[in-house]
């Protein structure tokens, strides 16, 4: 039997159905008020995008995005909190999303993409690199009290 998954941008007003995964990328080290406080803020900066994929109108995965334009980059798109259900790796879901991803970034004349993954995440990482991704630096962040 084969698995049909639908890919859809994410309505502004149903982007906080991505918080559950969201909870689960960040390990629940982030409370879930916090996300939703961050999510309003990032919608309110105006960019900030996100596709999700269904199942059975279950959201499954979900990949936001934000298009930049950086010296060194050039206009380019950023995903940022990409995340699949367990239950649903390897199965082609992550491919689907870059696929969606790399063919909107070339309509809307990007230069490329740009990634960050989390260090401990060894799978993420092998992923992205499967997608063609290489490292070019490393991602640093100093945080204040």
């Amino acid at each position: 039997m084969k698995v049909h998954f639908e890919l859809k941008l994410i309505p502004y007003e149903e982007m906080e159905s991505i918080i559950p995964l969201i909870i689960q990328l960040n390990l629940g080290k982030l409370p879930e008020e916090t996300l939703k406080s961050r999510l309003k803020d990032m919608l309110k900066m105006g960019g900030y995008q996100c596709i999700g994929v269904y199942d059975n109108n279950q959201l499954i995965a979900c990949c936001g995005f934000w298009v930049l334009n950086k010296l060194y980059a050039g206009k380019h798109l950023e995903p940022d909190n990409v995340f699949v259900e367990t239950n649903y790796r390897s199965a082609g879901v992550g491919e689907l999303m870059m696929n969606w991803l790399f063919d909107y970034a070339k309509s809307i004349d990007c230069v490329g993409v740009e990634v960050n993954c989390y260090r401990h995440n060894e799978k993420g990482k092998k992923f992205w690199e499967r997608q063609g991704f290489e490292a070019l630096g490393y991602h640093m962040i100093k945080k204040f009290d």
